[in-house]
């Protein structure tokens, strides 16, 4: 997403958080780190449903922006659930899209209730009915998981674009920033081979934090990785993973103070007085790929969904479902399945392409 795109969202937000009550604009305020700009237009979207059915339902008289906090405090379940039949059956929402507002819901109630607190102390709200609403089950096959998996993935030429990002362009965009420039210079050998090798192999985030340096295999171009269940196993990566590892290798010892004895592939700038190096922690990887992912434009990225493009790719290229079975380590083949309906748009325009 581009920054003026982005601008574009934060002044669509704006607006509307002012025709929204002042704690439903705190919380907003709140969640602009955690979310994108676009999930913070539709978290808007979504609470001036819900107040305008208070108004009409005559939960209170006057304007929208004045709710006070009481209302919200002495909602019933029944109410909330009047709420999402409304949702259901005037406004025609799928099952999905009512569980898509409800969490918005229970997020902002939850904030209420547990976050917020006034000068006494004292929580903004008493009671959560939010908390006591259930989400609508909703049983999907595989191919409906695959469309909502669909635009939250890399396909085709965003692998590499993605790499090249890591590897040079975050910096060249945060130049301005020296701090954050010579961050990005210091790990971005560390931080492009992480990517590299989730990309190149679809590994699962537990065992890109577990491997060692030793699980590496430099002439099979495999590494050792203990799978779900305890079970041992050696899985490929690409040719372009282990060449970004061994950059990485280069600078590794030296560049991260890694005392001997240290044997984590992946490891964390030095921290305390003795500047100790640690093996990378899961949390510190995922942060690391919501960094770059926020910044390329794609901010639903994470290691499960490098794992998910690393797979789709695969089958695309191989369409070998047993092989990528294994390559990713799934006990039962029905999960595997999944990504064969991921391919079937890309499949249809290359039969397209033949007629032409």
């Amino acid at each position: 997403m581009s920054k003026e795109i982005k601008q574009n969202y934060y002044d669509r937000v704006e607006e509307k958080v002012k025709e929204l009550p002042w704690y439903v604009s705190e919380y907003i305020d709140k969640k602009r780190r955690k979310l994108s700009p676009a999930s913070l237009l539709n978290y808007c979207h979504d609470y001036l449903i819900f107040f305008d059915w208070l108004l009409v339902e005559e939960f209170f008289k006057g304007n929208r922006i004045d709710i006070p906090l009481q209302v919200l405090e002495r909602l019933t379940v029944q109410q909330i659930e009047d709420f999402l039949s409304f949702l259901e059956f005037k406004n025609e929402n799928s099952k999905l899209t009512i569980n898509r507002k409800l969490s918005a819901l229970k997020s902002l109630f939850n904030y209420l209730q547990n976050i917020a607190e006034t000068s006494d102390l004292m929580p903004y709200i008493q009671r959560n009915v939010m908390s006591k609403i259930e989400f609508n089950v909703v049983k999907e096959d595989q191919e409906t998981i695959a469309n909502r998996m669909e635009g939250k993935i890399l396909r085709g030429n965003e692998y590499e674009q993605f790499r090249q990002f890591i590897a040079y362009e975050y910096g060249e965009l945060n130049k301005e920033s020296k701090k954050i420039y010579n961050f990005h210079k210091h790990n971005r050998e560390r931080d492009t081979a992480i990517i590299s090798l989730i990309l190149g192999s679809g590994l699962r985030l537990s065992e890109v934090v577990g491997v060692d340096l030793g699980d590496i295999d430099w002439k099979k171009n495999t590494v050792r990785v203990i799978r779900k269940g305890n079970k041992e196993q050696f899985v490929y990566f690409s040719d372009q993973a282990m060449f970004d590892i061994k950059e990485y290798i280069k600078i590794r010892e030296e560049r991260y103070s890694v005392k001997k004895g240290n044997n984590a592939l992946f490891v964390s700038s030095t921290m305390g007085p003795k500047g100790t190096s640690r093996r990378l922690t899961a949390r510190s990887i995922e942060k690391i790929v919501e960094k770059y992912a926020a910044a390329f434009g794609k901010p639903s990225l994470s290691v499960q969904k490098l794992r998910h493009s690393f797979a789709t790719r695969y089958h695309f290229e191989n369409n070998d479902v047993p092989k990528l079975r294994r390559q990713l380590g799934h006990s039962s083949i029905q999960t595997t399945m999944v990504y064969t309906h991921l391919t079937n748009d890309e499949l249809r325009t290359a039969v397209n392409k033949m007629d032409k």
